[in-house]
């Protein structure tokens, strides 16, 4: 018989839960924000009243919905330099994935940059086109090197043979 989680790793799993769900319906609203060129609040309420983001981290989802629109420019030009060669396969989709992976690789440090990675790429992988979770991927990991390279050192660090 296995061990049974504490009331802690229950409330840590549950967390994450949720954030998967708010970073899913972020994705969804920015797709639609930069789509539609809806207003901001319309579509907070929407996703709100019609799209469940109650049942996960609502403060995460709107803080996604909120400060990535704000910081678009600068967050674009983080990732843009690794997308170069990749230009011609950039679409909505993948766009807003880089946006919320680059926002959380500078805002949140609390996530390993290995899981706002793994996030991404399953965001890729359910919404993209057949490929995009090797272009997310070949995208993200020169940019965490770049945007966590304190982090990424020690990992490479601890892997490399002595």
């Amino acid at each position: 018989m296995g061990r049974k989680n504490s009331p802690d790793e229950i409330r840590h799993a549950q967390a994450i839960k949720k954030r998967k769900h708010a970073r899913d319906k972020a994705l969804q609203a920015l797709y639609q924000w930069q789509l539609s060129g809806e207003d901001l609040d319309w579509i907070r309420d929407h996703y709100l009243k019609e799209q469940g983001v109650s049942s996960g981290d609502e403060a995460y989802f709107l803080e996604l919905l909120y400060k990535i629109p704000s910081q678009v420019t600068v967050l674009d030009e983080q990732f843009k330099q690794y997308v170069s060669k990749f230009e011609d396969h950039v679409d909505p989709i993948e766009v807003n994935i880089l946006r919320i992976a680059t926002y959380e690789f500078q805002h949140h440090l609390e996530i390993p940059f290995k899981v706002v990675i793994n996030e991404a790429v399953k965001l890729a992988k359910t919404y993209g086109a057949d490929e995009s979770h090797k272009f997310v991927n070949g995208v993200l990991d020169p940019l965490s090197k770049q945007l966590r390279q304190l982090e990424t050192k020690a990992m490479a660090a601890d892997i490399s043979p002595d």
